[in-house]
């Protein structure tokens, strides 16, 4: 038990480190934004102001837009009985507020949680999963998401996605600016011009791609310790690994309204399964046999 707490206070070091890398590279892209304009202040302040008001918005609503963008619906505990009594017993369990629960009708086997703490917090699971799953496998799924929220994974994953939309956002912005704006009009053969031309190119072209590389390394580190922590709260890995084999052998894993934005909050990735090595550098989730392998060896 002292091993999986001191598990999670590295795994939470680690992502404050890596989204603190996050925010060097937006004031990298600030200050060559200012170069470009001739104004390193400007560049920083519109690069800050842009990140706060950006990150702010998605922080308070990143949930609700989620759950939109998914087609999750907010369910009754009359309409599905048993996911409201194992979500409300495993919260107990976890020692926290029982989050909403939400369904996708879609029959891929599959479950997210979302939110900002574990007070704004839900989880959502599509109608394919709660046909298929037996109870102690359905508690294991369960289990995994509850583990999500108590260890505040759900905050890092909304985080995460709006910190790499405001890299993507100013990289483009950078980009743009030397194609069409201040970075043709400065003078020709200027040595210093030329290196701030190559420094924005490569910037705007990179940037982008890091913190995708980022979010998923947050993401495939946070699976394994949410399958431990969901075995801990059901105190029997087996369902948890039974479950990860039925979704598995899952003939048709597509979530129809699932988009790389939200990819990594699914327990599986909801997409067909591609091998090969750059599908493998951009996966979101760990080989799922290897988790079934832990979780067996528990």
């Amino acid at each position: 038990m002292r091993v999986m707490f001191d598990e999670v206070r590295n795994n939470n070091l680690k992502s404050l480190l890596l989204v603190s890398l996050f925010i060097l590279i937006v004031g990298l892209l600030g200050a060559v934004i200012g170069l470009v304009y001739d104004s390193l202040a400007f560049g920083i302040s519109v690069a800050v102001i842009f990140s706060l008001i950006y990150s702010m918005i998605g922080f308070y609503s990143g949930q609700d837009m989620i759950l939109g963008m998914t087609g999750a619906r907010e369910v009754t505990k009359k309409e599905f009985p048993y996911l409201f009594h194992t979500t409300e017993g495993l919260a107990v369990a976890a020692s926290i507020p029982t989050p909403k629960a939400y369904v996708i009708d879609d029959s891929a086997l599959n479950a997210f949680a979302t939110g900002r703490d574990p007070e704004h917090a839900s989880i959502t699971v599509t109608t394919g999963l709660l046909k298929t799953m037996d109870r102690q496998e359905l508690e294991g799924v369960i289990a995994h998401e509850m583990s999500h929220v108590k260890n505040y994974d759900i905050r890092f994953m909304m985080l995460t996605v709006v910190l790499v939309g405001i890299v993507t956002l100013l990289s483009d912005f950078l980009l743009r600016s030397f194609l069409w704006g201040r970075g043709r009009s400065r003078e020709k053969g200027n040595q210093v011009t030329i290196i701030l031309i190559v420094l924005g190119f490569v910037l705007a072209i990179l940037t982008p791609i890091i913190g995708h590389l980022i979010k998923l390394a947050i993401s495939r580190k946070r699976e394994f310790m949410a399958d431990a922590g969901g075995a801990i709260l059901t105190r029997y890995p087996p369902g948890l690994a039974s479950a990860l084999k039925k979704i598995a052998k899952d003939p048709d894993p597509l979530v129809d309204r699932a988009n790389r934005a939200t990819a990594h909050l699914f327990i599986s990735t909801p997409f067909r399964d591609n091998k090969g090595l750059i599908t493998n550098l951009f996966s979101t989730h760990p080989p799922i046999q290897e988790r079934i392998k832990r979780l067996e060896e528990m």
